[in-house]
């Protein structure tokens, strides 16, 4: 993926990883919209950074989405790349029955379908230009996952398996497609005290990692693996799964 030159879509842009790579690709001079469900946040960060544009929108309503995408189509006509970032990561208890199951509709709707249609409402754009990059933001926890997050972990296997299918589809067409799959990173994703676990891997030492990874043309099997994640990644292969499992399940 070339790191200049682009007008670049990033959903979840006001916090998190999408915050900190809008922030990276707009230094290098890209014209970026943030896209969020807080307009104060959008109008926060585009104020710090002059040149970035953001637009609201509820990931979780079809039609929103729609017209997100009618503007953005409208008003960005060179947008090259779309990365659907964002997502939600709620705790579930499968034994609490139908409470548990609106945390996983709310999930679904948020991580995948959002996800399916905005690509599918942007696809004619990216397809009209001479290089583009569709990329989704998975997880480690596609590959070994944490029981206490049923949906969201099932969510991040299903975008690894539909990206798989989506790469193979456009193979023949200008438009890369990536899978950029995050360890245990200080964010909010699950809440204030992820940012400061030092469990987790430094924000600002992922980041770093991830720009230098976009900068190889074609990622093997097209997929964004900082060295922290591939533990997860590689777990089945190695034949360590059981291993890996149980250690992110000892609670």
């Amino acid at each position: 993926m070339k790191l200049t030159g682009n007008t670049i879509l990033i959903t979840g842009g006001t916090s998190g990883i999408g915050q900190a790579l809008a922030h990276q690709f707009h230094q290098r001079g890209n014209t970026v919209l943030i896209a969020g469900r807080r307009q104060q946040e959008l109008d926060r960060i585009t104020a710090a950074h002059p040149g970035m544009h953001g637009i609201a929108v509820d990931l979780t309503d079809p039609a929103a989405i729609t017209a997100f995408a009618t503007r953005v189509r409208t008003d960005f006509p060179q947008l090259n790349v779309l990365m659907n970032n964002a997502g939600i990561m709620v705790e579930e208890d499968l034994s609490a029955g139908i409470s548990a199951f609106a945390v996983a509709q709310r999930t679904i709707q948020t991580n995948i379908t959002s996800v399916l249609q905005l690509t599918a409402e942007l696809m004619p754009t990216l397809l009209a230009q001479d290089s583009a990059t569709i990329l989704a933001t998975t997880s480690g926890l596609a590959f070994v996952p944490r029981a206490n997050f049923p949906a969201y972990c099932g969510s991040k296997a299903f975008l690894h398996s539909w990206l798989q299918s989506l790469r193979q589809q456009l193979r023949g067409t200008q438009v890369q497609v990536l899978e950029l799959a995050p360890p245990y990173v200080q964010t909010e994703l699950t809440g204030a005290h992820q940012a400061t676990d030092p469990n987790a891997m430094p924000l600002a030492d992922y980041i770093a990692e991830v720009m230098q990874l976009l900068a190889v043309p074609e990622p093997p099997r097209g997929e964004v693996l900082v060295e922290r994640v591939k533990v997860l990644r590689d777990a089945e292969r190695k034949g360590e799964y059981e291993k890996v499992f149980g250690f992110l399940n000892q609670d």
